[in-house]
């Protein structure tokens, strides 16, 4: 090979050197940004600038992508009435709110693997994909810079129904279990007469990291800073009210689900439901938005208020020129609270949907669904029923009941742009814990609601701090503490206090030791990877040659391999194949080193029994067709790359073994490079 000369840079003696901050808090998480740089300073004053934009329209919704900054919904407009149902921010004016510096409001930004997305004001790489049905995907990829997690977003629209459907792609392309949440963040301009809501079970809401609880939506102690029990016990105070947006009246001033209420910035993020749907709703416009995903695996449900007073207004000036304050109506999958990690495994990945649709005349919704939002309100003995439907209803049922006996019911269409709103008075002694109203297409129901059948959801308790490690009672309780603090990517408080004093008290812990093991390791410190690594392995291995778990096999596989020790890295994930929870990354990891080795029908056969495990693992199915290749088999090969790429569009390696297309962001040419460099594919490596 050539020689190849590397530029050294050293900083002249006029520039500062670099300075990377370890401890920095942001959203209650690390702040570390290496290798990003961190902007700083905003431009003070404005300048026309075009950018990229795609465009989704069908007969009722318009929405705007920006790939250009994260991916971005720019406009979600209600061709119905003409409604904006996400903030419409008309300048593009950050502020230094981001991880890295630049963000700005409006729209609807997606999060992860932690808050305000490192990435949020960088481009993403773009595919649009038409289906068979008439809908379309705009498909906006992006890795993350700090984690080379992979993850991607499609927002999609189906002709004939008013909803946007968000599929989101989370792909852990390393070789490391890594954390990660995924916060949804929708904005909507709101005033004095918008008010967000949740399912009718949700009692009580907390802030950020569980710091503080109160009722919802009337805030039954202080909040924030905020004495809502007083203000609703006394009013609030002359000097107290806002400048903007002045409540009139119509509501308890302890009440939360009003943006006018709460007069400092403020998060509560809901802490039960077993309701799918929640929103925002602006009762001088008469028209909304309802958020809908699966709550078993999508729990966090979320508002957050710069405040109405002049703080919120001074940063209502700093976000935008003339379109007003905003709040977030922020929905978490897989998270419940900020922060809230989960864990994904080497090469996992995890696909979910979103959908968000306007609503419209019928007020508040007390239940929602993908097909239709649902209101009841009594008021005076006159029950008010609102329907509004997502795609025409062409043969409806909607019924009135009073503990099982029909009252009213009403057959008709109901279509997108007409909801049905009726409102009727109620037989003397029916009250509203006796009624329910049903929604019901060709005799299947789509939506009930029943208010007295409501079962509120349990009160939780604040987060407490843990104890200092000295303190704590067990190993159990000191490795769980110390899991929390990695997983949580805690910024000021280090995991390996609570490890050591375990170590101290139990040399042997094995999983201590793992733990530890792999925290060395992605630090680089292979040597005490190592020890931990084989400590733990004696005690599991020393009653049992096939312990529970393989992780600290895996680990230490990894650990060898990074030494160039390969054979004993061979070794050691073969072990950890033993268990289920480790064969994907295992036989991934094995496939790997069988094409450093030139060994390519092993590699094939290694790659096929990870894809086995783990079907969405496209490194792995990449590297197949990597083995299929070097196995003359070019069509086999070919076949499987286009089955990746229907897959994943933008799948960086399996693009580029097809077609030599290479990323655009030179951090994305680097995971490539590297994905090239584990499989000792060296050649290519450099070329990239």
């Amino acid at each position: 090979s050539a020689p190849v000369t590397i530029p050294t840079y050293e900083p002249g003696p006029a520039e500062p050197l670099p300075m990377f901050l370890e401890n920095r808090v942001y959203q209650g998480s690390s702040g570390k940004v290496y290798p990003l740089p961190v902007i700083e300073r905003i431009a003070s004053e404005p300048c026309d600038r075009q950018w990229d934009a795609i465009h989704l329209e069908n007969e009722f919704l318009r929405v705007m992508v920006l790939p250009q900054i994260g991916g971005r919904i720019h406009i979600g407009l209600d061709k119905t009435n003409g409604y904006d149902f996400f903030y419409r921010q008309n300048v593009i004016k950050p502020a230094l709110v981001g991880l890295a510096g630049p963000w700005i409001s409006g729209g609807v930004e997606f999060n992860w693997p932690q808050h305000h997305r490192p990435a949020t004001f960088m481009p993403a790489e773009v595919s649009i994909e038409r289906h068979a049905d008439g809908s379309a995907t705009v498909w906006c990829s992006q890795h993350d810079p700090l984690s080379h997690m992979k993850g991607m977003h499609g927002v999609c629209l189906h002709p004939g129904k008013a909803v946007i459907e968000l599929k989101a792609r989370l792909y852990n392309r390393t070789e490391e279990v890594q954390t990660f949440l995924w916060w949804a963040n929708v904005a909507t301009r709101v005033h004095e007469h918008y008010q967000s809501f949740f399912p009718p079970d949700v009692r009580f809401v907390a802030d950020h990291a569980k710091r503080a609880v109160t009722s919802f939506p009337r805030s039954d102690r202080p909040y924030c800073g905020v004495d809502y029990p007083a203000r609703a016990a006394h009013g609030v105070a002359e000097d107290e009210q806002p400048r903007c947006f002045r409540p009139d009246g119509s509501y308890p001033p302890d009440d939360l689900s009003w943006y006018a209420n709460i007069p400092v910035p403020t998060s509560y993020m809901i802490t039960a439901t077993g309701g799918d749907f929640f929103g925002g709703y602006d009762h001088a416009a008469q028209a909304g938005v309802v958020h809908v995903a699966n709550h078993y695996i999508a729990p966090g449900k979320k508002q957050w208020t710069w405040g109405n007073h002049e703080f919120g207004y001074n940063w209502d000036r700093c976000l935008t020129d003339d379109d007003g304050p905003y709040i977030e109506l922020m929905a978490g999958v897989y998270t419940d609270n900020q922060p809230d990690f989960s864990f994904l495994a080497p090469g996992e990945t995890r696909t979910f949907s979103q959908y968000w649709y306007p609503i419209r005349s019928i007020g508040v919704p007390q239940a929602a669904s993908l097909e239709a939002a649902l209101s009841l309100r009594v008021e005076g003995g006159v029950a008010q029923i609102g329907v509004c439907v997502t795609e025409e209803i062409a043969n409806a049922h909607v019924a009135l009941r009073n503990k099982g006996d029909l009252i009213a019911e009403w057959r008709e269409s109901i279509s997108v742009g007409e909801p049905l709103v009726r409102s009727l008075s109620l037989p003397t002694g029916v009250g509203e814990n006796g009624l329910s109203v049903t929604l019901e297409r060709d005799g299947l129901c789509l939506l009930r609601y029943a208010p007295g059948e409501v079962r509120p959801a349990p009160a939780p308790e604040a987060a407490t701090e843990p104890p200092a490690p000295a303190e704590v009672a067990s190993n159990d309780e000191l490795y769980l503490i110390a899991l929390h603090l990695e997983q949580y990517r805690h910024a000021t408080r280090s995991p390996e206090l609570y490890w050591r004093e375990a170590i101290r008290r139990d040399p042997g812990d094995a999983r201590v030791n793992t733990a530890l093991g792999a925290w060395h390791l992605k630090r680089g410190e292979f040597g005490l990877a190592e020890t931990h690594l084989r400590t733990a392995i004696e005690r599991l291995t020393r009653r049992n040659p096939n312990p529970y778990d393989g992780e600290a096999y895996y680990q230490l596989g990894l650990t060898l391999r990074h030494q160039r020790r390969f054979d004993e890295a061979y070794t050691a994930f073969y072990k950890s194949t033993w268990n289920a929870a480790w064969r994907a990354p295992a036989y991934r990891a094995l496939a790997e080193l069988d094409a450093r080795a030139g060994r390519w029908q092993q590699c094939l056969d290694h790659a096929s029994r990870s894809l086995r495990f783990d079907a969405d693992n496209l490194n792995a199915l990449a590297l197949r067709a990597v083995a299929m290749r070097r196995l003359n088999r070019e069509e086999e090969a070919q076949a499987v790359l286009a089955e990746a790429l229907r897959f994943d569009p933008l799948h960086a390696w399996s693009r580029h073994l097809l077609t030599g297309v290479l990323p655009d962001s030179g951090q994305d040419r680097l995971d490539l490079a590297f994905d090239y460099v584990r499989c000792g594919l060296l050649v290519e490596a450099i070329a990239v």
